[in-house]
């Protein structure tokens, strides 16, 4: 089937936006969030993802608990994708260049509010952490900013061929898309209950499974676990703490906070709008008291604990046992704290209270039977326990508790103009073959199916155009590398590496997809020379003609040779930045 008929890429914005579905980059999914769902589809066309179904890992899984699934999904990934998000992988670019791509079509101020690339600050958190110190970018002037490219997982499991990796890699919007597509096809969890959640500074998933689950990078999120007071826990909060949300991706489309239109169903925007909500907010308990108390380790120091032993009450600083806690195995939660006691060395206690010091146990009384009151309530009753502590400092530690216990994220406004868009319907009972089937039956009148077979690099059933404008314009890091080389030097380095690409059939990897895991098939090396060439001579006019399983390039009078199991016939006309396929 031929789709290429139904894309006029004469227009500049549809033609960034289908060959940013080949780098996808955070500005380009930013700019244009289409491009984020069939991210998710491409993984899931993927055989790698499927491979896994067949480790003994996950066994059984059709007949586990939803909870049981997504654990060993996520052990799974742990144990073979890291977190990555340095600056040489994908290069840099500049402020100047990508205002420069988007201007026609895009609102620069906006872009500046709302991209974090460009400065944006959000609140006090990004002043306090100084973004480009804390990415690395205090290093170059201030016009500079990275490519940060989302990876395919075909690109995110290549890692291992890297120096200084054992396991696969990804950046957090690349592990959002793997574990949406590992969810579906290893959990079986429909795409109609995972919503991709993008802020400006990360992305993570909500699945509307239950009480909710959130992945955040290679780990998951409960409600329990959100209110838990753990490291982890204040790290995943970053982010709906201190960030608006973006946008939303699903399978029925997305929402923006930019853009006056979505395409996201309305219904199930409310659905995940009131699952998130809830899955913030909790009422609040001992137990979370105690949860809040070991994040805001600040107010640890306005409590103690009254034991009874024999008749007798001793007191000790909560302080005190938190530190205890850190070596046992028994918390300071009401259901474990006697059993923690017991571990705690006799001279730790006192026999008179502590001044200074609320008792954590009258505290613990007052929230068991004010269950469902007004938090308002609850704090003059810790204020009338007097424990000698300023009345604005238990206000300070209420005002905390209330945004610990609630969180109330930033989501793009629901009052947007909703157009109705054709999706392909994709059932957790089909097959892989089934799924590619449907998308591409789809692409005529779909542009979600459409962008995916982009992103999946389906060659044989897209335009060039677009392939051949990322590959020569957006992969620096190959140019950078290899600068102050002869071509020779940079041809015979591409002979000498396996001719092998990271993706199979009629898939391309793009040039610094090649450099970066050093193997490729003929042709995807060929491109690699190519955009060297253009980085050393922006004119250069070269032709790239695969026939069969030969490909030349030719430059300036001299033939460059490659094999190719790609077997494409194709002749790139390459002239600075004009191209011409055939």
């Amino acid at each position: 089937m031929n789709f290429l008929m139904t894309i006029d890429f004469s227009d500049k914005k549809t033609l960034e936006k289908y060959s940013s579905a080949f780098t996808l980059s955070d500005m380009e999914i930013f700019i244009f969030p289409e491009l984020f769902y069939p991210l998710v589809l491409a993984n899931i066309m993927s055989p790698l993802i499927w491979e896994w179904k067949n480790d003994p890992w996950f066994a059984g899984m059709d007949k586990k608990s939803f909870n049981y699934k997504i654990n060993r999904i996520k052990q799974y990934i742990i144990q073979n994708y890291v977190f990555n998000l340095d600056l040489a992988t994908w290069g840099l670019t500049s402020k100047t260049r990508e205002i420069e791509r988007f201007r026609d079509f895009f609102d620069v101020e906006v872009l500046k509010r709302s991209n974090a690339l460009f400065g944006y600050e959000g609140d006090k958190y990004y002043f306090d952490i100084d973004i480009r110190k804390h990415f690395g970018l205090d290093k170059f002037n201030s016009d500079i900013i990275p490519y940060w490219k989302t990876e395919t997982v075909e690109a995110m499991t290549a890692f291992r061929y890297k120096d200084n990796h054992t396991t696969g890699a990804g950046e957090c919007v690349s592990l959002s898309a793997l574990y949406a597509a590992a969810a579906f096809i290893v959990g079986g969890i429909p795409l109609e209950k995972i919503f991709l959640v993008a802020t400006p500074l990360h992305s993570q998933n909500f699945i509307t499974e239950k009480e909710g689950i959130i992945t955040n990078n290679r780990r998951i999120v409960t409600k329990n676990m959100w209110f838990n007071g753990t490291s982890l826990s204040e790290k995943a909060r970053r982010a709906l703490e201190n960030e608006r949300v973006t946008m939303v991706s699903h399978i029925s489309g997305y929402i923006h906070t930019v853009y006056e239109d979505a395409t996201i169903d309305k219904e199930y925007y409310k659905l995940f709008s009131g699952k998130l909500r809830d899955f913030l907010s909790t009422e609040l308990t001992d137990r979370i008291l105690i949860n809040f108390l070991r994040f805001k380790s600040k107010y640890k120091s306005l409590f103690q604990v009254e034991c009874v032993c024999s008749g007798i009450s001793y007191y000790i600083s909560l302080e005190k046992m938190f530190e205890y806690e850190h070596t046992s195995k028994f918390s300071v939660a009401p259901e474990t704290r006697e059993k923690l006691i017991k571990e705690i060395e006799g001279d730790e206690f006192h026999l008179s209270p502590l001044h200074g010091k609320i008792i954590l146990n009258r505290a613990e009384e007052i929230i068991s039977s004010h269950k469902h009151k007004d938090l308002s309530i609850i704090e003059n009753l810790f204020i009338a326990l007097n424990g000698g502590i300023q009345k604005e400092m238990i206000n300070e530690m209420f005002r905390d508790l209330s945004e610990f216990i609630s969180t109330r994220p930033v989501l793009p406004d629901e009052d947007k103009d909703y157009i109705l868009s054709v999706v392909p319907g994709i059932s957790v009972n089909d097959s892989r073959d089934q799924i590619i089937e449907t998308i591409h039956d789809h692409a005529a009148g779909s542009e979600m199916a459409m962008l995916t077979l982009y992103v999946y690099r389906q060659m044989d059933k897209a335009d060039w155009l677009p392939f051949v404008k990322a590959a020569l314009e957006r992969n620096p890091t190959c140019f950078e590398d290899l600068n102050g080389k002869s071509i020779a030097e940079v041809y015979a380095i591409l002979g000498k590496m396996p001719d092998e690409s990271i993706y199979d059939g009629k898939r391309l990897a793009l040039p610094d997809e090649v450099w970066n895991f050093r193997r490729g098939d003929g042709l995807e090396k060929a491109f690699l020379l190519a955009d060297f060439i253009i980085g050393r001579d922006p004119a250069a006019e070269i032709n790239i003609i695969s026939a069969d399983k030969n490909v030349s390039l030719d430059y300036s009078g001299t033939d460059y040779l490659f094999g190719t199991e790609k077997n494409f016939r194709k002749h790139i006309r390459i002239s600075g930045r004009n191209y011409e396929i055939t």
